[in-house]
């Protein structure tokens, strides 16, 4: 006989048993797999829907963390932040205010210049010995007047040229709304970004909140002041450009300077494309007033480059150039211009979480 089996202490726990599961039901699966699908399609629904308000939220959040800065600057002297933040907007609202009516006038005049000059011009250049010469052997003249006449004999011409006048002006109306909706959500979001900043970190577990903070202020920090070097170096940028212009000679000047500031907020290529822009228009005047103003524009931007930007620059993370110029060309693909402006303080986002969350992580393992 075989000997029985003490019985079970009361302190000792049988094993579990296992327990088998049924398998989900075919039907189960279909419809939580269709429900999952429909919201993906909804949410891309909702994102295209709405791009052209998420592109303002974008912009308006960029600036507002540009101004920023300054706010807490006025705060630190004892302020409210409400003060920091009017004072900060009315400097804003001043200095485009400034900008734009001393802008405006001249770009005004030198364009009724053109306008007026445009006939003169085209008829010294059909005057000229090449065109003459040109006409001789193809008969250019004959065609351009011919051209002329079937394009003002056509009345669908002259309503395409209609509706592309009010096209104008339409795009002009929705580029004030644009500004003016941005200008707005600025305000809002400058005003309540404590607030804003404070529920995000409430998102994480309280663990890791600590961290979430630190790498959310360095990345908001990094941004306030990479927007605001960029506006100091593309005031200057546009400051040297005029200079140039007018040591030159190259006719529409503020018109040109204005170009070469507002290229110059696009990260390491834009001050290039845009000297390079003006260097041509700068042919029309003669070659040598295209190489004086080459000579004085580029020569500062190797300044720029070496000594300006590197100190306005020092406070805002740093970016590799490679890294920057993939940046800037992938986000100048998706958002235009404005997503190259926004690429170079993602980058720097994106490294700093990859240098203080990723390579830790990988070093524990």
């Amino acid at each position: 006989m075989e000997p029985a089996q003490p019985p079970l202490a009361t302190d000792e726990v049988p094993e579990p048993r296992e327990v088998q599961v049924a398998p989900s039901h075919p039907i189960q699966i279909g419809f939580l797999f269709t429900v999952g699908v429909g919201l993906a399609l909804g949410l891309y629904w909702v994102f295209t829907s709405n791009a052209q308000l998420l592109i303002w939220i974008a912009a308006a959040l960029f600036i507002a963390l540009g101004l920023d800065p300054v706010v807490r600057r006025i705060e630190s002297w004892g302020a409210p932040r409400g003060v920091g933040v009017a004072a900060s907007v009315l400097m804003l609202a001043a200095l485009l205010a400034a900008f734009f009516s001393m802008l405006i006038p001249t770009v005004v005049d030198q364009t009724t210049q053109f306008v007026q000059s445009l006939p003169v011009l085209v008829s010294e250049f059909m005057d000229s010995e090449f065109f003459q010469d040109l006409d001789e052997q193809f008969g250019v003249r004959d065609l351009v007047d011919s051209e002329i006449a079937n394009f003002v004999s056509n009345s669908a011409n002259i309503t395409g040229l209609f509706g592309g006048i009010f096209g104008v002006g339409t795009v002009i109306v929705n580029t004030g709304f644009s500004i003016l909706i941005v200008l707005v959500l600025t305000l809002y979001f400058l005003a309540s970004l404590p607030s804003m900043k404070y529920w995000a970190y409430r998102l994480a577990a309280r663990s890791r909140r600590a961290r979430v903070q630190y790498l959310g202020d360095e990345i908001t920090s990094s941004v306030g002041h990479y927007v605001i070097g960029q506006s100091i170096v593309a005031g200057l940028n546009g400051l040297v450009a005029f200079i140039a212009i007018t040591v030159a000679g190259v006719p529409f000047g503020a018109l040109l300077a204005f170009f070469a500031g507002l290229m110059a907020f696009i990260p390491l290529v834009g001050a290039m494309i845009g000297g390079t822009i003006i260097t041509l228009v700068a042919l029309s005047a003669g070659w040598q007033t295209a190489l004086i103003f080459a000579v004085i524009y580029f020569a500062y931007l190797q300044i720029e480059a070496y000594f300006v930007s590197p100190r306005v620059m020092s406070k805002a993370v740093a970016v590799p150039g490679a890294v920057a110029v993939i940046a800037v060309i992938a986000g100048g693909t998706l958002l235009g211009v404005l997503g190259a402006l926004m690429a170079i303080p993602a980058a720097a986002a994106v490294m700093l979480i990859v240098k203080e969350v990723l390579i830790p992580r990988q070093d524990r393992l």
